[in-house]
């Protein structure tokens, strides 16, 4: 590229949020201009070779999405809302903001038609837009029958994706998530899940605990691997426009297993016994797909981009538990989770 040319503007909708700082850091060594779009203000690297703006804006206010994306070539969309898949059901903002947002954005972009190629927009979307998994891995082709009001949501905001790329007013591309988890040296931002979870209890010297044997099965997928799976699509657009791929590293793991490498990853890192993996009884609000094994076979997602997940689970587990410790050092918190 020469001076002369233009860089291409790379916006991120959701760039304060666990996976959305990751990909904003990874993105800051790309020579683009990039803009991290999130209601909080959105940590970016103190060096970079991109030029970064920062948007500190609610994406459902008029006006305010338009402004983000503003002579975009590539839209990540990860933005949703806070509340997650919980207040889905009896929240109205949920659906707003998981499912407005995109008939805003491309609405957008139909008004805007630029002159040659129409800007490219990748959905992080989830493999539970699927509704209760089958006891094989999933490959994309099943028929979608959710059966939350989250997976209803997101899977409507992918059919309206879907649909503008069929128009021709983006190109886009839909990428369906497993269960992400693990922290990054690239972001601060903390990793809620469950594993990050059973990391802190070990860390509090507390026992963790499992609502069920511990044979249920789940494909994991460190974030930094799904990052890399988000600028895989920035790079083959062409082949993966016009439909929804399933990310996922291929490998299913037991909980108790992933749990047992949590427990003696932490003793490791802090030099004490490790804490038991306990069963208990579930709470009876658990829902059913927390019973269910969710399995990936993320083959066409690889041979269309030539991505795969890299990070063994023992290694993304390490680098979590080493990331949670310095952390914890820098702060001098010392954690205790409640259950």
């Amino acid at each position: 590229m020469t001076t002369t040319e233009r860089k291409p503007v790379v916006s991120v909708l959701g760039a304060s949020g666990y996976l959305g700082s990751v990909l904003t850091g990874f993105l800051a060594n790309l020579p683009i201009r990039l803009r991290a779009v999130a209601r909080r203000h959105s940590p970016v690297p103190e060096r970079s070779l991109a030029e970064i703006e920062v948007c500190a804006t609610d994406l459902t206010d008029p006006g305010c999405l338009a402004d983000a994306v503003a002579d975009a070539d590539v839209v990540f969309h990860l933005c949703k809302h806070s509340g997650g898949w919980r207040d889905a059901e009896h929240d109205p903002d949920s659906e707003r903001t998981n499912v407005g947002t995109m008939r805003e954005l491309v609405e957008t972009f139909r008004v805007r038609r630029p002159v040659g190629e129409p800007p490219l927009v990748v959905l992080a979307a989830t493999t539970s837009q699927v509704g209760r998994p089958p006891d094989h891995p999933l490959n994309g082709r099943e028929s979608d029958r959710p059966v939350t009001a989250y997976d209803r949501q997101k899977l409507a905001a992918e059919r309206i994706l879907k649909a503008a790329n069929d128009e021709a007013v983006i190109r886009g591309v839909s990428l369906r998530l497993p269960t992400v988890f693990g922290q990054s040296r690239r972001s601060e931002v903390p990793d809620q899940g469950v594993i990050a979870t059973m990391v802190r209890r070990a860390l509090a010297a507390e026992p963790l605990t499992m609502w069920h044997d511990g044979t249920v099965k789940r494909d994991l997928v460190y974030v930094e691997d799904v990052v890399e799976a988000f600028l895989a699509a920035m790079r083959r657009p062409d082949v993966l426009a016009g439909h929804h791929w399933l990310v996922g590293s291929g490998r299913q793991y037991e909980l108790r297993t992933v749990f047992e490498a949590v427990a003696e990853s932490v003793a490791t890192h802090s030099g004490k016994p490790a804490v038991p993996v306990l069963s208990v009884q579930p709470p009876p609000h658990a829902p059913v797909i927390d019973f269910l094994s969710v399995m990936i076979d993320p083959t066409p997602f690889r041979l269309a981009s030539g991505w795969c997940a890299r990070t063994e689970l023992r290694d993304a587990v390490d680098r979590t538990v080493a990331c949670l410790l310095r952390s914890r050092e820098t702060t001098g918190e010392e954690t205790r989770v409640r259950t």
